[in-house]
């Protein structure tokens, strides 16, 4: 199994800390935001190899912040230099697939997530039902939830629903971008890309997914964060202080 972590962002919501630095390789606690998922990542026995893509800007950087780390890690360079040219979560995912040649199962995890939670159990529903996992986080406030991607599950943890950052949240369920996808699923990409063109947000392919195959959310309520503002960075930190 492999960890496919999207790092090519330019993040220009946190300019200055941003402008020279990638996102995910900000310090909350110590360590980059990027170790701690790391470490979450390779706790799960079944995952041998985490690819980071990231963009040209960037790379060297990557390359040398992994040189003293005790995973086996490779850095991918999408060739962009500007958030004008990005691929897109999405066009990175396919990236990575088609540059790494994955054809295996894969967590794909969005590189600005804060999370506490284990990802075993992801892997143990994914293995149960044989299909797609999203970690959900239960924000209990439908107006917090109105920031997030939002789902619907029924009595079997199956996704009925999803709803993008939506004005009436159907639950307060919100995806955290970190998924788990079959080989199987993850080779439904290309299709999805060419029939509908969105390349930018990981939420679109699992609301295109979750329609045409069963797709699961694992729910947990434990620690996450979503780094998309200066405000979250610093509640990180206070958290983690």
């Amino acid at each position: 199994m492999k960890a496919v972590l999207l790092c090519a962002g330019y993040a220009t919501r946190l300019y200055p800390l941003t402008e020279h630095t990638p996102k995910c390789l900000l310090e909350i606690g110590g360590k980059a935001i990027l170790e701690h998922i790391l470490e979450k990542v390779f706790a799960v026995p079944e995952v041998d190899e985490a690819i980071l893509v990231t963009n040209h800007k960037f790379f060297a950087q990557f390359e040398e912040w992994k040189q003293d780390k005790p995973w086996k890690i490779s850095v991918l360079d999408d060739g962009t230099n500007s958030n004008d040219d990005r691929l897109g979560s999405l066009g990175d995912l396919q990236f990575a697939l088609d540059t790494a040649h994955i054809k295996e199962d894969c967590f794909v995890i969005a590189s600005d997530n804060l999370f506490a939670f284990s990802l075993a159990e992801m892997v143990d529903m994914h293995k149960q039902r044989k299909a797609a996992v999203v970690a959900l986080h239960d924000v209990k406030d439908l107006e917090l939830a109105k920031l997030y991607g939002v789902v619907k599950l029924d009595a079997h943890g199956k996704i009925i629903d999803f709803q993008e950052k939506p004005a009436h949240p159907l639950s307060t369920l919100s995806s955290t971008g970190v998924y788990l996808y079959p080989r199987e699923t993850l080779a439904k990409l290309k299709t999805f890309l060419a029939l509908e063109g969105k390349h930018d947000k990981a939420g679109d392919l699992l609301h295109w997914l979750h329609t045409r195959e069963p797709v699961y959310g694992w729910v947990t309520t434990e620690m996450w964060y979503d780094i998309g503002s200066i405000e979250q960075l610093e509640g990180a930190r206070r958290a983690f202080a």
